[in-house]
């Protein structure tokens, strides 16, 4: 039997995966991020699951660091004209540090999510990070940038499940949770609007500028940079007879550049802040490169440029390459790394 520490926050997932590594034989305490985000029915939620589980549930606040490490970052991100993944950065610098952190306090072996992701022995005895069996909740993605010597201490227990079974077990379980939004979402923006969020944080910073075709012309202006994204279709408010989509940002003119939607398509990217689950390749990496969470894997050739960077040609044209996002490397359901476009 191991003492694990569990993320738990109040939603049916890391609930039911306390649930799980309880009746694997393992003592199990839970501990809840107050990052000043979270629904006091999720507060409430994770107090009640601990009761029903018979399971000690602690809080640490990081609501200082959240706002720093990730709510700062996306504001930033959005204002340079680049596509934040806030959950990306929220794993690695808040969730799983924190947890792993307060595991080392109390001298546990694991820590525990209730990600949709499985860690598998791989030929050679390393663990490796996997998509979850689920492929319409599978969280890998979100988890690359997670660093490798982790590995062989984190449990995914909900990652060989389905969601409807994870379902089917709170019910049976009687654990009456909040059915959180995906992971995917901004916790922190819950109406979704992330233009306005962006203009309360960053106040009276000008990030107005023209709309332009590919070739230069101007057919609008904007109020703001963060309203847009690479691949975006909607809300240009523009007419111009075709369906324009938004090609490019260009954060110094902040101009929003839009095109026909065979503009969009690019058959290489280069990844900055790389992360590597493997060993860094040393030659050439044949391997599928997914370029958003909701993408599906695309085959192409990764290149190693040093240590922090990698290239990815793709055998066919991508469309909606948006800096910020995260490309993520597999092979088959293997993470083998990945970085954040530039």
């Amino acid at each position: 039997m191991s003492l694990i520490v569990l993320a738990i926050s109040g939603g049916i997932d890391s609930s039911v995966a306390a649930w799980l590594l309880r009746e694997a034989g393992h003592e199990v305490t839970g501990l809840f991020l107050q990052h000043g985000h979270v629904s006091s029915r999720a507060t409430a939620d994770a107090q009640r699951a601990a009761e029903r589980l018979d399971m000690p549930l602690h809080t640490v606040d990081v609501r200082e660091e959240f706002d720093r490490r990730v709510v700062g970052y996306f504001v930033d991100e959005y204002t340079a004209a680049r596509a934040p993944n806030p959950c990306v950065v929220c794993n690695r610098w808040i969730k799983f540090a924190k947890v792993f952190e307060y595991a080392e306090q109390t001298g546990a072996e694991f820590v525990a999510t209730g990600h949709y992701a499985r860690l598998v022995a791989a030929d050679n005895g390393e663990i490796a990070l996997c998509r979850g069996l689920d492929d319409s909740k599978d969280q890998s993605y979100v988890l690359f940038d997670i660093a490798r010597g982790l590995l062989p201490r984190i449990k995914f227990p909900v990652g060989k499940y389905h969601k409807e079974e994870i379902r089917q077990l709170a019910a049976r379980l009687r654990l009456s949770t909040t059915e959180g939004r995906d992971s995917q979402d901004v916790c922190f923006v819950p109406d979704g609007d992330h233009a306005r969020f962006v203009r309360e944080r960053c106040g009276k910073v000008d990030t107005a500028g023209e709309i332009v075709t590919t070739d230069g012309v101007v057919v609008g202006r904007h109020d703001g940079i963060e309203r847009f994204t690479v691949g975006q279709r909607h809300g240009l408010r523009v007419a111009l007879g075709e369906p324009r989509y938004v090609v490019r940002l260009e954060p110094k003119t902040r101009r929003v550049v839009i095109g026909l939607k065979e503009e969009l398509a690019r058959t290489e990217l280069t990844a900055a802040g790389a992360n590597w689950l493997i060993d860094v390749p040393c030659e050439p990496v044949r391997c599928r490169v997914k370029i958003r969470y909701r993408s599906r894997p695309a085959d192409a050739t990764v290149r190693v440029i040093d240590k922090d960077c990698f290239h990815v040609q793709f055998d066919e044209p991508c469309h909606g390459i948006a800096p910020g996002q995260a490309a993520v490397c597999y092979d088959g359901e293997r993470v083998l790394g990945g970085g954040y476009i530039v």
